[in-house]
């Protein structure tokens, strides 16, 4: 059942860690873990990681029971989880050592279902959630208080759905799904034709959002629903705070939205992509897959597979690094052309006196 988190004090021994994570353990492996903390915040019985040599200085006072580090620091004087990817490795530690609550369960009382809803086995709703008409939550699911679900709502099996975030009439969400607080999801698409007098005439909006499995949507983020067919995010996506994603958008297979990240409609985001902080995407073009944009930029024009754009507008990564270096020189720049003239008035002043006939 997906229900609240909360940390487990279990310990587990550093020997079923590294072979939880496939990690190459240079240490006893008896020692106890109870958690994972930073490195200058560990105590005896916790795991770190060290990633970097710059963060190196920390270990003088670090007092865990040992440390998750790449090949490269297994000469390190210190129990180690060695492994190529630690990041991952922390990631797969840290879900052992987080179990689910067992303060929320059943249907609160003031909580308003619908008659004709169907609710899944070992289902949990919250005070005050509203489940509309026809409305389906699939089994182990968790819809926490004050979340409102439309007519017709779609719930797979095993989501998190936390307090007031919003799913709107006819929207589908697959299973393992989790969306935080005030995050609205089938809002009407932002779409207007104008008339002869200029007024703004508006364009229904009668599609569907449709997420897949595994995605995990951030606080306050809004997903329109289409005009037509559907706005849709596909199996394994990742979504930051404060996204919006207009109309008509599909967004590949686990790519990465980072906080305030706004697309435009009926753009085709590809395959595992990354578009960093505060990137903007206008609409009706195509980002391939695998691409990376870079944070703060502005995409008006498509992007090919596995390239890497920067700036505004966004150009490829490297022609942007080459820009931004000149435009830190730019009062240099001046500075050069400024002496540039006077020599060119001067030598054109030198040439004409030269030249006339008072010269000679």
């Amino acid at each position: 059942m997906a229900e609240c988190i909360e940390t487990s004090m279990q310990s587990i021994p550093l020997g079923e860690i590294a072979e939880h994570v496939g990690a190459t353990l240079s240490g006893d492996p008896e020692t106890l873990v109870d958690g994972i903390a930073a490195l200058e915040d560990a105590g005896p019985s916790q795991l770190s990681f060290l990633t970097h040599a710059r963060y190196g200085p920390s270990l003088a006072g670090c007092k865990a029971a040992a440390l998750i580090v790449p090949p490269s620091f297994r000469d390190l004087e210190f129990p180690l989880l060695i492994c190529e990817q630690p990041y991952l490795a922390l990631a797969k530690t840290a879900q052992l050592f987080v179990k689910p609550s067992n303060t929320f369960s059943g249907i609160h009382p003031t909580a308003h279902v619908a008659e004709h809803a169907h609710l899944g086995s070992d289902v949990a709703i919250g005070a005050l959630a509203h489940v509309g008409d026809r409305a389906s939550i699939g089994a182990g699911s968790c819809i926490m208080g004050n979340v409102y679900l439309g007519s017709d709502v779609q719930i797979g099996e095993d989501c998190l759905i936390y307090p007031g975030v919003t799913i709107l009439d006819g929207c589908q969400i697959g299973s393992r799904v989790t969306i935080h607080s005030g995050t609205v999801i089938g809002s009407d698409g932002f779409g207007y034709a104008q008339d002869e007098r200029g007024q703004h005439v508006k364009i229904p909006q009668i599609g569907i959002v449709q997420i897949d499995d595994n995605v995990e949507i951030g606080a306050n983020c809004t997903i329109d629903r289409a005009t037509f067919g559907r706005t849709w995010i596909r199996t394994g996506c990742k979504i930051d705070n404060l996204v919006q994603i207009a109309h008509n958008v599909v967004v590949g297979e686990h790519s990465i939205l980072v906080s305030q990240v706004g697309i435009s409609g009926s753009t085709r985001i590809g395959k595992h992509v990354v578009l960093a902080g505060q990137v903007g995407v206008v609409g009706h073009i195509k980002i391939g897959d695998g691409a990376r944009v870079g944070a703060k930029s502005g995409v008006s024009n498509s992007v090919k597979d596995r390239e890497d754009v920067s700036g505004i507008p966004a150009v490829p990564h490297k022609e942007w690094l080459k820009n931004s270096a000149h435009i830190r020189r730019l009062s240099h720049y001046r500075e050069d052309l400024r002496r540039l003239k006077m020599k060119v008035d001067e030598l054109e002043k030198s040439l004409s006196r030269s030249l006339s006939p008072m010269g000679k």
